[in-house]
């Protein structure tokens, strides 16, 4: 298995789907438990603040990104669709970042 972070390619974009399921797998891998997308999992007992800094962890090594500032809010976390979004927010801004 690679472990190596998936970088992302200038001019691509960012497979949303490669990214969800990385998420679901390895929530379930942590948890033993199957995730759907869009369950909340704090409400659901899913998550602690704890586990949420091992995912943030996590998502940054696996797709080289970094999570920082306003991105560490909680409701950030909230979903697997939310953190696909931010994920692929954040590798676009690492493609296209600034020029200088």
């Amino acid at each position: 298995m690679n472990n190596a972070p998936t970088q992302p390619v200038a001019g691509t974009a960012v497979n949303t789907d490669g990214v969800q399921q990385e998420i679901l797998r390895f929530l379930e891998s942590r948890t033993q438990t199957a995730w759907l997308p869009d369950t909340d999992l704090f409400k659901d007992g899913g998550q602690s603040s704890l586990f949420a800094m091992e995912l943030v962890v996590h998502l940054e090594k696996s797709f080289g990104i970094s999570i920082r500032g306003t991105d560490l809010r909680l409701d950030n976390f909230r979903t697997v669709t939310v953190m696909t979004a931010m994920v692929a927010r954040l590798r676009e801004q690492t493609i296209g970042g600034p020029r200088g």
